[in-house]
């Protein structure tokens, strides 16, 4: 069954989440927009989704500023994430990314620092610069985005490795490929997977998730949109938490009530069968 927004998820280290976030990619880039995303992300928060996940490429640190203004005043009651990007993942070059991205946000720490997809760098100096930046206290803990199987097993070889807080990839209902391995061995591992674009992006892949039949039909047996039926399915199992994107207060009480949304067996069969889950390893979906 799904979990309602309510229920937390535990990171290896006892801290506790929820299991719905807000993202914000593509926020903060146009001034119109600026008041009502900061009110929707405000009002997230108040609605118990406290955990708002950024990174520096994300309109080039115009996010991590608008994340900035809207945590200010409740930066104690929020899971700030941020992400650095590959290039910048070792050495002086990590620790100028963290400064800068903490200068954004207005704060003196990140709750998680991701790796945004592995780079060139090897990992394990990303290692041991995120280990530093935890002693120094810059950072609580970090992660990594977009890393398939053999990418975790070989960060968790290298010492420290095993620090890894969370995985972030792209999962949805049209998008279940981690299901045959990746889901399974992380869960494994007692790391938990954070969804980005849960609701897939808006465009042709998500038209056919929300147009589909079986979608409809569960919908509006919940009273309920076909998106809501989506996050509802992408926070079922125990050890996925989703980080959908809302830049407008409407949104943002819809994605609350999808997380009170209960799937039951024979609905979670019927999109099983709508959207089958594939039989067979299959690249890592990025976008």
């Amino acid at each position: 069954m799904s979990k309602p927004v309510s229920d937390k998820i535990l990171l290896p280290d006892g801290a506790m989440l929820p299991r719905l976030g807000l993202g914000t990619w593509f926020m903060g880039e146009h001034a119109a927009n600026r008041a009502e995303e900061i009110a929707a992300l405000r009002l997230g928060v108040e609605l118990g989704m406290n955990l708002i996940d950024t990174a520096e490429m994300y309109g080039e640190g115009r996010s991590e500023e608008l994340v900035g203004e809207a945590v200010k005043g409740i930066r104690d009651d929020v899971f700030l994430v941020s992400k650095v990007y590959p290039h910048n993942a070792a050495g002086a070059g990590l620790i100028r990314s963290c400064e800068a991205s903490l200068k954004r946000l207005g704060t003196d720490h990140l709750d998680l620092y991701l790796l945004h997809w592995r780079g060139t760098i090897p990992l394990e100096e990303t290692v041991e610069g995120m280990e530093a930046l935890v002693a120094s206290g810059k950072i609580a803990r970090w992660g990594v985005s977009n890393f398939d199987t053999p990418d975790m097993q070989e960060l968790l070889r290298i010492p420290g490795g095993n620090h890894c807080a969370v995985n972030q990839v792209l999962y949805h209902l049209g998008s279940r490929g981690i299901e045959h391995e990746l889901l399974p061995w992380l869960s494994g591992h007692k790391i938990p997977v954070m969804a980005y674009s849960p609701l897939a992006q808006a465009g042709t892949l998500r038209k056919g998730l929300t147009e589909n039949e079986t979608v409809q039909r569960i919908a509006r047996g919940h009273g309920a949109t076909p998106l809501q039926i989506l996050l509802a399915w992408s926070i079922r199992e125990a050890d996925v938490l989703a980080i959908p994107k809302a830049g407008t207060r409407q949104h943002v009480e819809e994605n609350a009530a999808a997380g009170k949304l209960v799937l039951t067996s024979d609905e979670l069969w019927q999109l099983d069968d709508a959207f089958p889950q594939p039989s067979w390893k299959v690249p890592l979906d990025m976008i």
